[in-house]
């Protein structure tokens, strides 16, 4: 049975997604700093989460730094939101003009080269842009995997909505989802996936900021298995209304080890360049949980599985 409070968060997505969207740009972006900032001023669970969390991306700040932080992250966040559900409404030019990565050739270059393409990100940004953008600017369809979520007609929203920019959704499904994004890797084409956060059993222990996090082994995994190139992108805003990127070099299956030691290493390196990105724009980098293991003992938190999804996450 649905609850209350499932139904009221439902609610409150399909009014971003219905009334959002239709309102001039400069409308949008000063009720998206507006709740920002009411948000911030209530130092709620999630912005100190984030203040904690940026205190190991900015070690030594002081606390006037991390508040300066934690309410530029928070407008960087609802800036997400509130492009998020008005994407559906951008014309192409808007969403191809909306975009600029550097080094975009190393996705190009993979993408043509037919051996198949995985881009894994963190949580920075907007990546429902950057993948907008790679069907729009870039005429490349691609798949990614949802997890699901209560209520069903949540799920069944974030699936529409991603279907409409151009992407294959997929549930999280463990080996099942595993095996259809390899089939897509084999047949040349290209996979996107958030990748930072795991709390699984399956998640590789990484050194992040100097402590010990767990990050998904299915990048690594399927780069093995299928051959394909994997790229680490992050994401970022700057003043204008223009999101930017960078692909960074790819990270390499190594030439020996078992299997488990080849997708340490490479997880690593995912998270060696996912920390560079965020060291260089934390406030971009939407972590409003627990990520590292010791605060993830120290609150005992649960094993995130399907649920609904509370109003301080951001879905992926």
């Amino acid at each position: 049975m649905t609850s209350l409070r499932e139904r009221l968060v439902d609610g409150a997505y399909a009014l971003g997604w219905s009334t959002v969207k239709k309102l001039p740009e400069p409308v949008a972006v000063r009720l998206g700093r507006t709740i920002a900032d009411i948000a911030w001023r209530r130092r709620g669970k999630g912005v100190r989460r984030l203040e904690s969390n940026y205190a190991r991306v900015v070690p030594g700040a002081t606390p006037e730094r991390l508040a300066e932080l934690s309410r530029a992250g928070m407008r960087s966040y609802l800036r997400y939101w509130m492009e998020s559900f008005r994407l559906p409404a951008w014309s192409e030019e808007r969403v191809t003009n909306g975009f600029d990565p550097k080094d975009v050739h190393r996705l190009t270059d993979g993408i043509a080269s037919d051996r198949g393409v995985i881009l894994a990100l963190p949580h920075m940004a907007n990546w429902d842009l950057a993948g907008a953008w790679v069907t729009t600017a870039l005429d490349t369809p691609f798949t990614t995997v949802a997890e699901r979520l209560r209520p069903e007609s949540l799920y069944d929203r974030f699936v529409a909505y991603r279907e409409g920019l151009g992407m294959e959704v997929i549930p999280h499904s463990g080996g099942a989802a595993f095996g259809t994004l390899a089939r897509r890797l084999r047949d040349g084409g290209l996979i996107c996936l958030v990748a930072e956060r795991d709390l699984s059993a399956s998640g590789v222990e990484v050194e992040f900021f100097g402590e010990t996090t767990r990050m998904p082994a299915g990048p690594a995994l399927l780069a093995q298995q299928t051959g394909a190139i994997l790229l680490p992108v992050t994401l970022w805003y700057d003043d204008s209304p223009v999101m930017r990127g960078q692909v960074h070099p790819p990270v390499e299956v190594p030439e020996s080890g078992t299997r488990a030691e080849k997708t340490s290493v490479m997880t690593q390196a995912l998270a060696d360049a996912f920390a560079s990105g965020i060291a260089d724009h934390p406030e971009d980098w939407h972590m409003l949980q627990r990520l590292w293991l010791k605060d993830l003992d120290a609150g005992k938190a649960p094993r995130e599985g399907s649920g609904t999804p509370d109003p301080e996450k951001r879905a992926s």
